[in-house]
Formats: C-alpha cells, sequence, structure tokens
C-alpha cells in the first residue's frame, strides 16, 4: 500500500538529489550567458535551453495536467487551518514570515509516522511533497522554510498527481535566472539541481565527474548523478576556468 501511494506522486524520488551547494562559480558562467528576453543560454556554439522534457527527464516530474495555481492567504487562521488538514499539527513557522514553515518540523513529521494506517499514510506522502516543494522545486534562499501557498494544492490527494509539477519548476527556474542576470542581484533561488544536473548532461567539459564513469540514464536523471563517486578537484575551478570550458568545448 504504501509503494502504491508513493509511486503515484511520481515524483518522490527527486529527494535523494539533496540540494547541491558549493558551485557558485559555474552558476556565475551560466547566468551571465542568461537572455531574460528569450529565456536562453547564448554559447559559442549556440542558443540552448532547458524544456519541458528536460524537466520530465531529470526529475521525473509530470509536465501535463492542472496548471499549478491558486489563490494565496496570509492570515494565521489560514496557516493553522491548512497545516492541521495537512499535517495533524499546528506549524512551526519562520519567525520573520509566518507564512513560511519550518522544513525540519515537516521532515521530523514524515519521520515520525507509523504508516499503519491509510491516514498516516497519505500524511507521510503529503509530508515528503511538501518538503520536496520548498527543499528543491520551489526553494527560497533560505532553503529551510516553504510558502504556506502549498498546502491547498495537498489537501485533495486524489489530485496531487494531475497538477503540471514540471511546468511550474521550469517556469520558477526561468524566473529566478532572470532576476540574477540583474547587476545588482548576488544571490539565486530555485531549483538549482535542475540547472545543473541539466548544465552537466548538455556541456560533459564542466561536469564535476566524466559522464563516461556514471550509471545508465534512467527517468529521473538526477539520481544518476546523487550517486556519482565526486572528487574535490572541482573546488578549485574558478568562474574564469568555467568561462574557458564553456568558450572552447
Amino acid at each position: 500500500m504504501v509503494e502504491n501511494y508513493l509511486r503515484s506522486t511520481r515524483f518522490y524520488h527527486v529527494s535523494r538529489t539533496g540540494v547541491i551547494r558549493g558551485f557558485h562559480p559555474l552558476l556565475a558562467a551560466l547566468v551571465e550567458r542568461w537572455r531574460p528576453e528569450i529565456h536562453t543560454f547564448v554559447l559559442p556554439v549556440g542558443k540552448v535551453t532547458m524544456t519541458l522534457e528536460d524537466v520530465a527527464h531529470i526529475f521525473g516530474l509530470p509536465i501535463d495536467g492542472e496548471p499549478v495555481s491558486g489563490w494565496i492567504d496570509c492570515s494565521a487562521d489560514f496557516l493553522q487551518s491548512q497545516s492541521i488538514a495537512i499535517f495533524s499539527r499546528e506549524p512551526i513557522v519562520s519567525h520573520s514570515s509566518k507564512s513560511y514553515i519550518k522544513l525540519g518540523w515537516v521532515r521530523r513529521i514524515k519521520d515520525a509516522e507509523p504508516l499503519d494506517t491509510e491516514e498516516s499514510i497519505r500524511r507521510y506522502v503529503r509530508c515528503q511533497i511538501f518538503y520536496l516543494l520548498g527543499s528543491t522545486l520551489f526553494t527560497d534562499k533560505s532553503t529551510a522554510y516553504a510558502h504556506a501557498k502549498y498546502l491547498p494544492l495537498l489537501r485533495d490527494f486524489e489530485r496531487i498527481h494531475t497538477y503540471s509539477w514540471g511546468s511550474a519548476c521550469l517556469a520558477h527556474l526561468y524566473r529566478a535566472l532572470c532576476r540574477t542576470s540583474r547587476y545588482d542581484t548576488k544571490e539565486m533561488d530555485g531549483p538549482l539541481n535542475l540547472l545543473f544536473i541539466w548544465a552537466w548532461d548538455q556541456m560533459s567539459c564542466i561536469a564535476l565527474v566524466s559522464t563516461q564513469t556514471l550509471p545508465p540514464a534512467e527517468i529521473p536523471v538526477a539520481m544518476r548523478w546523487s550517486h556519482s563517486e565526486r572528487t574535490t578537484a572541482w573546488l578549485s575551478k574558478t568562474v574564469a576556468k568555467f568561462r574557458h570550458d564553456i568558450d572552447y568545448m
């Protein structure tokens, strides 16, 4: 029964990829080639960009279905009622913004679920999905909290898998890249796992490991990178080095 519920979400495996950190030089080399007006990287070899098909392959996310949209209510009553409906508990929120729920708290709830009843299984899956939304698909700069606006999308358990999560994830990445390409922006949020894995697959010259040493690609492709044997050599690569590798690939 547990496997059936997990499989119905179609993207629970994404959590194993984790959040990729420490790639600021590569990120800078990519962002400076992003053109917001056409949502495309302009490289010496031509113009390339991420597509919905890339999102489906890398994360295993559905790209067809209902749009991920809805209304936002930042009131305390909304947050409490939604949290009790989804997690069966009052939420632990950010001190600076009461609309953000602490992901560590959600993870502890998930890990404590006994999975001995249908309701426990559903609560486990909802926690897992909400954690993915905040830590992987729609991350903000804190990476420790997720906005409560996603909670209503998880209430109807039978509809969770019908949303086009892949389309929303790609749109979120496009918007993050456009914001970051401004001269006065110093940080970037968004699904960086998607960006880096796409770049490594498309431009092997900047990959952190040789693609020949990776296991065969299966959907989600992100899984093959999450278990790769990595060295620390890439830590010494500078923005100038990544620029050179991209220019002469």
